[in-house]
């Protein structure tokens, strides 16, 4: 049976809603842990909240393309800087985004460039070099000729535990187990090669899962791996923090932990796919940047 425009019209709204929730299940979640931080480096400041901030696409009429939600937090007691942020967007793709699709085998870009595009984005830089900095992110895009999910978690230490990282990937792996056995082996070693950075001759951190182009034609059991993935975050992440939290930290380690954000700048500034195509398509530019750490060093 063929999808209809209406069939699509409904899932993308239910996708987009869920993206929204899970926003709001993971804002209340780290405001917690600013609020339980009653030990240990820092816990004598006031918690950290985050500051919300509506976000507009607009057509080139200014006629509405769409937007949704910036939320950071700084200077928390436990989170330095930490977005998640959350979008819904259409319009028609430019000429180099069209050839970018086009490329990656989406049909019919040349005769017809509009797309529809929802998602949660998540980049958390942590005050206590112990605790490791943490990528997130889930989507849905849609265009007349194709739809497909993407998305996946990262893990991204400056001061490495090995029983932090086997932890991390234990819940991707559970997340991924639930729907294909073969899933985590294929999306963790796709995290491996798309979070490399060349240039410096190896990865940004221990990593996780990666998927892109998700669409085995059936729009629920993608849509529910999807679910599965963004579900899986807080269980994955929140318990290192809750461990790590309450460690004392060195200078050395605050140096570390500075050099290895200036890593995790570049390569969000020169390989990641998703900050070129939010920059290209006109997304706000703050909300596209939101990646990136408060503070870095370079040598």
């Amino acid at each position: 049976m063929t999808d209809t425009v209406e069939d699509f019209d409904a899932r993308k709204a239910r996708a987009s809603q869920w993206f929204s929730d899970l926003r709001d299940r993971i804002v209340t979640a780290f405001e917690g842990l600013e609020d339980s931080h009653a030990q240990g480096p820092l816990s004598d400041q006031a918690p950290g909240r985050f500051e919300v901030t509506p976000t507009e696409r607009k057509g080139p009429n200014g006629e509405d393309h769409g937007g949704g939600k910036m939320s950071v937090m700084r200077g928390g007691r436990v989170f330095e800087k930490v977005g998640v942020n959350i979008s819904t967007v259409w319009g028609e793709l430019a000429p180099r985004a069209q050839k970018a699709m086009a490329a990656r085998g989406v049909p019919g870009m040349e005769d017809d460039p509009r797309f529809w595009a929802s998602g949660i984005s998540l980049v958390a830089h942590m005050q206590n070099p112990h605790c490791p900095a943490v990528h997130m992110n889930t989507r849905m895009f849609w265009t007349p000729g194709a739809w497909w999910f993407g998305g996946g978690a990262d893990l991204n230490p400056c001061l490495e535990y090995d029983e932090d990282t086997a932890h991390f990937h234990a819940e991707m792996q559970a997340a991924c187990d639930a729907h294909d056995k073969t899933y985590y082996d294929h999306f963790k070693a796709w995290a491996d090669e798309y979070f490399f950075i060349p240039h410096r001759g190896r990865a940004r951190g221990v990593g996780g899962i990666f998927y892109d182009d998700l669409n085995t034609g059936e729009w629920e059991d993608d849509f529910a791996f999807t679910q599965s993935v963004g579900a899986g975050f807080l269980p994955a992440f929140q318990p290192l923090i809750e461990k790590r939290r309450v460690q004392d930290w060195s200078e050395d380690d605050r140096e570390t932990q500075l050099r290895h954000r200036g890593l995790y700048a570049e390569y969000n500034l020169v390989y990641d796919r998703g900050t070129k195509f939010g920059l290209e398509t006109g997304h706000n530019a703050d909300a596209v940047l939101m990646s990136l750490p408060p503070v870095a060093k370079w040598y």
